[in-house]
């Protein structure tokens, strides 16, 4: 029920990404859904392998790097999807922050809600 709660709200978190941002267009409910879904999915397969290989720069960086790997992640979804666009790398990168803060506040009600006494 929490993964099913997550990923309806990813989507909407998307789709509100896309209303305060314009470098991120999704233009229904629907393609944010598979929007969502197919981040989810590279985010735990793609995403992995990246920080493993560039560690030492994520290292030499202070894990700032990882930004980036966010923001390619985010990309390489919009590569993927045509419903699902973003403009450059610049909105990738802000389109991602966006995203992962909304997702950040997701996850911590979620944890609230379905939290085990």
């Amino acid at each position: 029920m929490k993964l099913l709660a997550k990923w309806l709200l990813s989507a909407s978190a998307l789709l509100f990404v896309a209303y305060l941002y314009s470098g991120v267009q999704v233009p229904n409910f629907t393609s944010a859904l598979l929007a969502a879904f197919v981040i989810g999915l590279l985010n735990i397969v793609v995403r992995p392998i990246l920080v493993v290989l560039t560690l030492p720069v994520t290292m030499l960086t202070l894990g700032l790097f990882l930004f980036v790997i966010n923001a390619l992640v985010f990309w390489l979804a919009s590569w993927l999807l045509d419903a699902f666009q973003v403009r450059g790398f610049v909105g990738a990168l802000v389109g991602s922050l966006l995203y992962t803060l909304i997702g950040i506040v997701i996850e911590s009600a979620l944890d609230r809600l379905f939290a085990k006494k």
